[in-house]
């Protein structure tokens, strides 16, 4: 056999390979219908929800009575739930005149539409303390627990120099979370190194699957989870990280992020919004879309590849595997940056064009 012949039986093999496993990658499905997915939602009382939800094309209704039981359709709006069980249950849902759902009756009851993330958020700002330049003047005089010498040297990378696929929406930078006001002072996102190169890995991995990584959330001074607390009813107090503990995202080694999709540029869609706290935010909430919870279990399947841990209250939050390896960082976002100036000024200087780090070193560590 020539080697012509060769290589022309290698190049074959290696594409039926290459093919063979593109066929075995899940891909994700298609959206819901938009007859199905208008009606996707919660319903009911906060303490008594029902959710609908979609798979495979099929609507289920999950509480207030029913576990995950398939509907079967009667009408655009009208379904029967429970059909050859001993009993069933009938199901109209109720639009406004923009074609809105706002009800469903479920047999002789009433269940109005819930936006649980959006409706938890605003109950949350209404008992926020928030005079934040007060808070923030607190906090920064403020003193970090003390606790052990830590085994790792703090290397924040910041992850920006990753690459183009990692964009950003920093949300505590803006007005635009959960407690209503800016808590950091500009936009940015830094990681311990290691969980930074981990994290490269996970855009590359998704990267021919067509999404990217956009992150909310990285590396988060101890001062500003002291703003949190301090900002916190104390009723509230278990949605915030406690300072006198400190948290992961102190420590440079929690991630908060989801997908967007590489062609538009557009987030995806998934059970839930970032920051809501309701039940759509855990890991495993079943409600939402066949899709939504693709792509949510897309992004978890990747960073766990990677050495992240999944928060299981929050699909959005991934914890580095060794995060109790290092301090409390209380460091501010423009510390970091100001530190970063002079070495990259003066290696631009020494060496004219050479990149600024090699595939393995992202960006600059602040020491």
């Amino acid at each position: 056999m020539t080697f012509g012949v060769c290589m022309a039986l290698a190049l074959l093999h290696s594409g039926a390979v290459a093919a063979a496993a593109s066929a075995r990658t899940p891909q994700a499905p298609l959206d819901a219908p938009p007859e199905l997915k208008r009606l996707v939602g919660e319903y009911g009382a906060p303490d008594s929800l029902l959710t609908i939800y979609e798979s495979d094309g099929q609507l289920f209704a999950d509480g207030n009575g029913l576990t995950r039981v398939a509907l079967r359709r009667l009408s655009p709006i009208e379904y029967e739930a429970g059909k050859g069980l001993h009993r069933s249950v009938h199901l109209k849902f109720d639009a406004d005149g923009l074609r809105e759902i706002v009800d469903v009756d479920v047999g002789d009851k009433r269940l109005p539409r819930l936006d649980i993330g959006r409706d938890t958020v605003e109950h949350f700002r209404s008992s926020v303390r928030a005079d934040a330049g007060a808070l923030r003047a607190k906090a920064l005089a403020a003193t970090p627990p003390v606790e052990p010498a830590p085994k790792r040297a703090t290397d924040l990378v910041d992850l920006a120099s990753l690459g183009s696929s990692i964009r950003f929406d920093i949300r505590y930078a803006t007005s635009n979370n959960f407690m209503g006001f800016p808590l950091y002072e500009t936009p940015a996102a830094f990681l311990q190194r290691p969980a930074a190169q981990a994290l490269r890995r996970a855009a590359q991995s998704l990267a021919p699957r067509g999404y990217g990584l956009l992150v909310h959330d990285a590396y988060r001074p101890w001062f500003v989870t002291k703003m949190f607390w301090d900002a916190t009813p104390a009723a509230a107090h278990i949605f915030v990280a406690d300072p006198a503990e400190g948290s992961r995202h102190n420590r440079g080694c929690a991630v908060d992020l989801t997908l967007y999709e590489l062609a538009s540029g557009k987030p995806v869609e998934m059970t839930g919004s970032y920051d809501e706290m309701s039940p759509r935010s855990f890991a495993d909430f079943p409600g939402g879309t066949s899709r939504q919870r693709f792509l949510r279990d897309l992004l978890r399947t990747a960073m766990e590849a990677q050495g992240f841990a999944v928060y299981a209250e929050e699909w959005w939050h991934f914890d580095y595997q060794d995060w109790h390896d290092y301090a409390i960082g209380n460091v501010t976002f423009e510390h970091l940056r100001a530190r970063e100036t002079i070495p990259n000024a003066q290696a631009a200087l020494a060496v004219r064009g050479a990149p600024s780090q090699d595939r393995d070193h992202p960006g600059t560590a602040a020491r």
